[in-house]
């Protein structure tokens, strides 16, 4: 008998593929997993496989591979994944201002023989709102040209910028579907939108569960506790645009290895003229001399 394909296997457990001789992506706490065969068009018999026990020493580990199943401690542990990458990437920081919003980033390159002009981290989603990121860059991509469509789509049907409340709030909801499907993992990537609109200049962070807040000033990656110390010290609300560009290099220096120069940090800035546009190097190497 030829078998063709397995086909679902219960109801509310959705631990196995579809698929020919595929893996278990996780466990079942009790009772029997169902198999059913098709075969020359036939549904074979079931086939019934004792689960997997669990044991109490395992801990959240036995629930690392599979996203849609919580663990004892209510947590999605593939989310915690996603996190860690993140706290792994390279330092992300912005900080709103009166009059404006700053986003600064290490550009740290892999080698020495990468063209530094092709390696962009701060990106435009529309012409007032600019975003960067830390994690995986490939998938930051894939939610900036998600984002991009979405506010072309807002434009295109109301003649006007999509709001940046409402930007970061559809991109958030594409991270969080990431978390209740099936055959996905999340975005190993968090966000820091920049923006200004009618309702003033706006800072968000979007984390991989899509979970989404408005700050003042926030920092990610590898060197995020040092960062956000140092920017509740230095913040003030009534700080200037200016201001916020001196104490985002600060930020950056308190733990950059090596010397800072405007080849391996970026800088993006939107001010009350609603433009989001990524300081040239010339103009990196100014502020860099105002704060030695």
């Amino acid at each position: 008998m030829n078998l063709v394909r397995w086909v679902r296997v219960r109801l509310g457990e959705p631990i196995y593929s579809v698929g020919f001789q595929n893996y278990p992506l996780g466990f079942l706490d009790k009772g029997p997993l169902r198999f059913y065969f098709v075969a020359d068009g036939q549904i074979s018999s079931p086939i019934f496989v004792r689960s997997l026990i669990r044991s109490p020493e395992m801990g959240d580990s036995q629930y690392s591979f599979s996203l849609t199943t919580f663990s004892p401690s209510g947590k999605l542990v593939q989310i915690e994944h996603a996190l860690m990458a993140v706290g792994s990437g390279q330092t992300s920081l912005g900080i709103k201002a009166a009059n404006g919003v700053v986003i600064a980033t290490e550009k740290k390159l892999p080698s020495s023989l990468v063209d530094e002009t092709s390696v962009q981290k701060i990106q435009l989603m529309t012409t007032n709102i600019g975003v960067v990121y830390s994690g995986m860059g490939p998938d930051s991509r894939v939610l900036v040209r998600k984002s991009r469509k979405q506010a072309q789509q807002y434009f295109r049907l109301y003649k006007e910028p999509i709001p940046v409340t409402q930007l970061v709030r559809e991109t958030a909801t594409v991270m969080q579907e990431f978390t209740q499907s099936g055959g996905v993992r999340p975005f190993g990537v968090s966000l820091l939108v920049a923006g200004y609109d009618d309702n003033g200049p706006q800072l968000y962070q979007v984390d991989p569960s899509g979970s989404y807040f408005s700050w003042k000033a926030s920092a990610m990656g590898k060197n995020v506790s040092n960062a956000k110390t140092f920017l509740e010290k230095r913040y003030t609300e009534d700080m200037e645009l200016d201001d916020a560009v001196h104490t985002a290099i600060l930020t950056l220096k308190e733990g950059f290895q090596g010397q800072i120069s405007s080849k391996n940090i970026e800088i993006g800035i939107i001010g009350a003229d609603r433009k989001f546009r990524v300081l040239t190097p010339a103009e990196i190497d100014d502020y860099l001399a105002e704060v030695e």
